[in-house]
């Protein structure tokens, strides 16, 4: 007779819980480090084709989310909409008005608020505007929950996200790998994938329309763009911060190679291309 023998696995772990007050805090201070406003207003052109993905019309009560320095809330200013710019850091709020003061820009305030707690009545809004900024909040699902609350049904959201396989989808991938990111937390990256957006949006959606689409970073040179990043972008600023000199070096051979993978330049400067997922949101 044969003994049967029977493997008990060890119990698991449970999954970590995010302390999202602490995390927040770490990014706010991230995001205000630098000067993002340097990279931000190279990507103006994205505020701008978002607005015209939302077809935006004149009149209009438009917020723009997690707005860094201003390039969607500009974008619906030029298109006679009335404008709400909300950022978590002043910093990048006053970049904005400078740029609206510059222009003549009018209709547009100004606030402090965070995307996980806005600070408005529902269904304020006809149009929810987000360029690269809503994908970093820790919370995603409270994050959908808040921009939904405050669009009006038959309103829209229209986000630009950097997608995972896209540059700096890859961007965090590899900073990820020096710097590990908070456990629990996933990969903004994800915000870039059409299965999150639905996951997030699509039960309260009557429509959702998703287009892949690049942006161009256009520097001298990888070691360039480099430099800019590592100055004044507030997250790879602090992933070099939190390395010793070795760890340093280590990171930026990698970040250099893989902006030599991504070029479309060649010998005439160096043009990254990036893919970002373009997404349109009709409230239900």
């Amino acid at each position: 007779m044969t003994a049967l023998s029977s493997t008990v696995a060890a119990p698991q772990a449970a999954p970590a819980t995010p302390d999202f007050p602490a995390i927040k805090a770490r990014q706010k201070a991230t995001w205000a480090s630098g000067d993002y406003a340097v990279v931000g207003t190279t990507l103006q052109i994205v505020g701008e084709t978002v607005c015209e993905a939302a077809d935006l019309r004149a009149g209009e009560t438009v917020l723009d989310v997690a707005a860094g320095n201003g390039n969607a809330t500009l974008a619906a200013a030029r298109r006679w909409c009335e404008v709400t710019s909300t950022d978590y850091v002043p910093a990048l709020l006053e970049r904005g008005r400078e740029r609206a003061a510059a222009e003549r820009l009018h209709g547009i305030e100004f606030r402090e608020a965070d995307v996980e707690a806005l600070p408005f009545d529902d269904a304020r809004f006809d149009a929810v505007l987000s360029t690269f900024g809503c994908m970093f909040a820790p919370n995603p699902p409270r994050t959908a929950s808040e921009m939904l609350r405050v669009c009006r049904p038959g309103g829209r959201i229209a986000m630009a996200n950097w997608t995972p396989e896209g540059f700096i989808g890859q961007v965090f991938k590899t900073v990820g790998k020096h710097v590990p990111p908070p456990a629990g937390v996933s990969s903004p990256a994800m915000w870039g994938t059409r299965d999150r957006i639905v996951a997030l949006f699509g039960d309260e959606a009557t429509k959702i329309d998703t287009q892949t689409r690049q942006f161009m970073f256009r520097y001298r040179s990888a070691e360039h763009m480099l430099e800019v990043f590592r100055g004044y972008y507030g997250p790879i600023l602090k992933a070099f911060a939190a390395l010793d000199a070795d760890g340093q070096a280590a990171l930026a051979e990698d970040l250099v190679a893989q902006m030599h993978r991504f070029d479309k330049g060649g010998d005439r400067g160096l043009v990254v291309a990036s893919d970002y997922l373009e997404i349109v949101i009709t409230r239900r």
